[in-house]
């Protein structure tokens, strides 16, 4: 499915029906074959956007998967570069990938790191952590930073209910929440629970100062809004 290299159908299926670590565990291999992997325009505009705040010393990449993150971590960071994750086959793909960076293997609500980093980043994970878990993430990564650090993300709002995206996304969400609800363990996987007005929020009570600028090299809405924006919350 998705490509010669991507996973099966059946795979995908046992992967659905696991909790979020084991079906990443077992995508592993061949995730960045799927579509799921942050795409190339969206590092490359996030790195391009934080070059006017760098350099910086030391990174880390939150929820690093399979490595996309680290990629703009290596760009901007002088110093070492360092994934967290909770998936043992995702770090293990990473470390393949990524030779001179560390890896730590943790649960992110739950972070062991402090003050050790000057920039932080993340890319496609928001949607795995229910709303109520953000503040443990942010507050995580707040601890993780040094004085005057960095938390950078691409962040999107929903589309608008106009669009044939707004009902696909609501329709993934719906079936997300039937599975969680007949199914265990929980695949916690949803679009709509990460509006910037939220995120920020919660990054505010975590003791971060919030802004957001455009993603321009992403392109625009009919609207002219931006499709996607760049967080960063400063330390």
């Amino acid at each position: 499915m998705f490509s010669a290299h991507g996973p099966s159908l059946r795979e995908l299926t046992v992967q659905a029906l696991s909790s979020v670590e084991r079906g990443y565990d077992l995508l592993a291999p061949k995730f960045d074959h799927t579509p799921f992997r942050t795409p190339e325009g969206i590092l490359e505009a996030t790195a391009e956007a934080l070059d006017e705040y760098g350099p910086f010393g030391d990174g880390l990449d939150v929820c690093c998967g399979t490595g996309a993150g680290l990629l703009v971590a290596r760009a901007m960071c002088t110093g070492s570069i360092t994934g967290v994750d909770f998936s043992s086959g995702m770090i293990g793909q990473a470390r393949r990938a990524y030779p001179d960076a560390n890896f730590v293997r943790a649960d992110v609500r739950a972070m062991p790191f402090r003050e050790g980093f000057d920039l932080a980043v993340s890319f496609g994970a928001f949607g795995h952590f229910l709303p109520e878990e953000r503040p443990a993430l942010f507050e995580g990564v707040y601890r993780a930073l040094r004085p005057g650090g960095l938390f950078a993300f691409a962040i999107s709002d929903p589309p608008p209910v106009t669009t044939l995206a707004h009902w696909v996304l609501l329709g993934f969400d719906g079936v997300m929440r039937v599975r969680n609800a007949v199914w265990k363990p929980p695949f916690v996987m949803y679009y709509r629970t990460t509006p910037i007005a939220a995120m920020t929020k919660d990054l505010q009570a975590a003791g971060f100062t919030v802004t957001t600028e455009p993603l321009d090299a992403m392109g625009h809405r009919r609207d002219g809004t931006p499709h996607f924006w760049l967080a960063l919350a400063r330390k």
